[in-house]
């Protein structure tokens, strides 16, 4: 008898190792929703909807760090943004920018769920027990929050603690996101392609708003086909491209259109950095200037902002020993500080209410 030809190996060719990781439900009963928590993040949702339908007159803000990577700055920062929401509650909603996911374009470090530890190690699963801890005790001082969701399996362990999400200028073409967000629980803002490409975010929220089904896990952790209703709680986000800012009235108007175009009601965010400030920080104050000169002359389909802010300005290289960065200070994007963000959001208040 001949002897049969060995098969060659075919799977898991380059996968290294694969480690279990603990379910949503696991992680859930370790860091179960509190009331308040509960009340914080239903209460947001329906007040960005609310703002999303022009039935709240006020504009959303979506500031905070371009990244989280300690919770005691974190927390520090939710604080000062919770005791600035007081102040400005009559013309603004603010919510806390809580981005535990960063894309990259080649390499780099990928945001506290993937490695918590700043060192390359990964320990995913640590990453998303802070992440939960963080949210729950950010929304439990009564500050909703909002978050860039990346990973598709991610918002089982932690979308019931973001109020809105956004799908980020790199992924809102794809369908995977698309199909995600058809259904996040939240409302959701997409962004233009890094092109600037506004076609892409159009597409993206009409896909979104209906039904979708893809493979995903349930709150056991199980393989499944997910089924969605459709997500109708969504809008565009403009951030810039490439070449050119793309905040300008006119951009603004071609926004309007293409939504109109496919039966969207038009609801616009600008971001006020990327390439809207060509990634300096302290153009992000133009930004905020022009944003609020438009709702002041009616163009109420500018509905919000996004500001990245830090307790202190710059940003730094992660470095060798993680233990050194300094406190406050971003280490992704360059963020504008704390008193300068806590000076714009006030005398944007103050024009917005009429007060200035």
């Amino acid at each position: 008898m001949a002897e049969a030809t060995p098969l060659h190996p075919l799977s898991d060719i380059h996968i290294r190792q694969a480690h279990p990781l603990i379910s949503p439900a696991a992680l859930k009963e370790l860091y179960p929703l509190t009331p308040a928590s509960n009340e914080t993040t239903y209460t947001g949702r329906q007040q960005v909807i609310n703002i999303l339908k022009g039935k709240d007159k006020r504009i959303l803000g979506i500031v905070g760090p371009c990244s989280i990577h300690s919770r005691k700055v974190a927390l520090d920062y939710a604080e000062r943004l919770k005791g600035l929401q007081e102040k400005v509650s009559e013309s603004m909603l603010l919510l806390m920018r809580v981005y535990f996911e960063k894309p990259r374009t080649v390499l780099g470090w990928r945001g506290l769920i993937t490695d918590p530890d700043l060192d390359g190690s990964y320990k995913i699963e640590k990453g998303l027990k802070q992440a939960r801890q963080i949210l729950l005790e950010i929304t439990e001082m009564g500050l909703p929050v909002g978050s860039e969701i990346l990973e598709p399996i991610i918002p089982q362990y932690i979308a019931d603690l973001i109020s809105w999400a956004a799908i980020g200028a790199r992924t809102t073409e794809s369908q995977t996101h698309r199909q995600m967000a058809s259904g996040l629980s939240m409302p959701v803002g997409f962004k233009n392609g890094t092109s600037g490409n506004l076609k892409l975010a159009v597409d993206a929220m009409e896909a979104s708003r209906h039904p979708q089904s893809f493979i995903g896990i349930d709150q056991a952790g199980n393989t499944c086909v997910l089924h969605t209703r459709g997500n109708p709680n969504n809008h565009i986000i403009l951030r810039g491209g490439r070449d050119a800012p793309n905040y300008y009235e006119e951009n603004v108007e071609e926004a309007r259109e293409m939504l109109a175009a496919s039966g969207i009601e038009p609801a616009i965010m600008i971001d006020c950095s990327h390439m809207n400030s060509g990634k300096d920080p302290f153009k992000q104050e133009r930004v905020l200037r022009a944003l609020t000169d438009y709702r002041k002359r009616g163009l109420n389909e500018v509905v919000g902002f996004m500001l990245e802010s830090n307790l202190f300005e710059g940003s730094q290289a992660i470095g060798k020993n993680p233990a050194e960065l300094i406190y406050g200070v971003s280490i992704t994007d360059a963020c504008i500080g704390w008193d300068t963000t806590e000076k714009m959001l006030l005398e944007t208040h103050e024009v917005l209410s009429g007060s200035a």
